[in-house]
């Protein structure tokens, strides 16, 4: 399925157990197995949930290992994985840190994913944050942002539709190599993920899409209005797709600590709040769903597609 800026406000999630910052992960993933993982791929897909995404971090420093922990699935593999078990469902990048790999690397990994699973990929990037990471590989870690820019370029010349694709960078050059199979789409969306002025910068002149990394409600209007107009600026004409990441939800009466910020309660009550996303120019949200349990993961995300979904275009 697309997302679009013109279609109803649509949603997706991050998947849990493929990462498990401490800053989101429920108790019980840690135990959790690839099966697990199949089960809420497959429970999206039935949930009418239009993407499902997964992380990158090659490998976290001990500095930050309590906070962030070491569980991060690779994201092309994990994605891989769940595409041959799944039918409609988008499988998103969120986010791919391009910089950490050469572009013809990442476009043959993504490319093939694209391939694999009959156009479902989005390919979400972002700058990255961990120093030692990018040391670790030869990376510029400094020169980032520069190197996200040049990226995206490249990668755009490298996921068309040529065979033998061309591009000539300040850091990054090919031609005359070619690369099959090509991805299924004629254009595989890329969304820029961040909420620093550069980042959305970045979005607004080189984006399919916009991806804010926690951006509370009463910041994002302003954001929003700056993205359009340094797209705008940019003489950029295509429409943008806008995320937002929503506040941990939980559908119906919990009965138990979900934590003050969660949002709780009958379902239209969780879509009038959801259907405010829309009115500020969010055309997709990601979803987090509070939880014990597999089952009451999936058991939510049903609840979601059938009780609240039905009411966010209204």
């Amino acid at each position: 399925m697309s997302i679009s800026p013109g279609g109803p406000l649509s949603y997706g999630m991050q998947l849990p157990v493929q990462s498990q910052s401490a800053i989101y992960a429920e108790p019980w993933e840690a135990a959790a197995t690839p099966a697990d993982l199949v089960r809420v791929a497959r429970a999206a897909d039935r949930a009418g949930f239009a993407y499902i995404a997964g992380c990158d971090h090659v490998a976290i420093p001990r500095r930050l290992a309590e906070g962030m922990s070491t569980v991060w699935y690779d994201p092309v593999a994990t994605l891989s994985f769940l595409a041959g078990v799944t039918e409609r469902v988008l499988l998103m990048s969120h986010v791919a840190v391009v910089g950490l790999r050469h572009p013809l690397i990442t476009a043959k990994q993504y490319a093939t994913l694209d391939h694999l699973s009959g156009g479902r990929l989005v390919l979400g990037v972002g700058a990255g944050h961990v120093r030692e990471e990018f040391e670790a590989v030869g990376a510029d870690f400094d020169g980032r942002g520069g190197v996200l820019d040049e990226s995206i370029d490249a990668l755009r010349a490298a996921l068309g539709p040529e065979e033998y694709p061309e591009f000539a960078g300040e850091r990054f050059a090919f031609s005359g190599l070619g690369q099959l199979p090509r991805p299924a789409q004629e254009r595989v969306p890329v969304w820029v993920g961040g909420s620093s002025p550069a980042a959305v910068r970045r979005a607004a002149v080189r984006g399919d899409g916009w991806l804010p990394q926690g951006d509370p409600r009463d910041r994002l209007p302003a954001q929003i209005a700056r993205l359009h107009a340094l797209r705008e600026e940019a003489g950029v004409e295509a429409p943008i797709v806008v995320g937002a990441i929503t506040e941990p939800l939980y559908v119906g009466e919990p009965g138990w600590p979900v934590g003050r910020r969660t949002l709780a309660g009958k379902p239209e009550e969780l879509a009038e709040s959801l259907r405010e996303y829309a009115a500020i120019g969010v055309h997709q949200i990601q979803v987090r769903f509070r939880s014990r349990s597999m089952d009451e993961l999936t058991d939510q995300m049903a609840a979601f597609g059938a009780d609240v979904a039905p009411h966010l275009g209204r």
